[in-house]
């Protein structure tokens, strides 16, 4: 193993330059698969076949997948994230709905505490029972 001291400084460049390189790489790589499994209308043996080529022809194989599918993967992509965006908005909408019987009860807890009169808890009653 050598000495820190022996290590120059354009070593040291080259080094994080290769490391960056190939994480950049890595990323790549799970981009294609995750594209390739996300791809419905690719048949099972075609995705094996990929997949044997990105493992045996990595770079090659890559470049190709890239030229051929890669405005199929931004729609992909772009479909996945508005449908992750459609299930988070309902599942918001799911939670934060409350029946009428929670917002009477709340209703009651708050003229029990004195910050609502009877009057004005009559009219919240009506409006929640009419709307509901």
């Amino acid at each position: 193993m050598l000495p820190l001291a022996d290590v120059s400084f354009g070593e040291v460049l080259l080094m994080v330059f290769e490391i960056f390189l190939f994480v950049v790489w890595i990323w790549i790589l799970f981009t294609i698969i995750t594209d390739l499994f996300r791809n419905h209308e690719m048949s099972g043996w075609l995705k094996a076949v990929w997949l044997v080529l990105l493992i045996f022809i990595p770079y090659l194989t890559a470049l190709i997948y890239l030229i051929v599918y890669g405005s199929d993967m931004r729609e992909r992509q772009l479909r996945a994230q508005a449908e992750a965006k459609h299930e988070e908005d309902a599942y918001i909408r799911a939670a934060a709905h409350s029946s009428p019987a929670d917002e009477l009860s709340k209703l009651h807890e708050l003229v029990e505490k004195g910050a609502l009169t009877q009057a004005e808890y009559d009219r919240a009653k009506e409006k929640l029972l009419t709307t509901a």
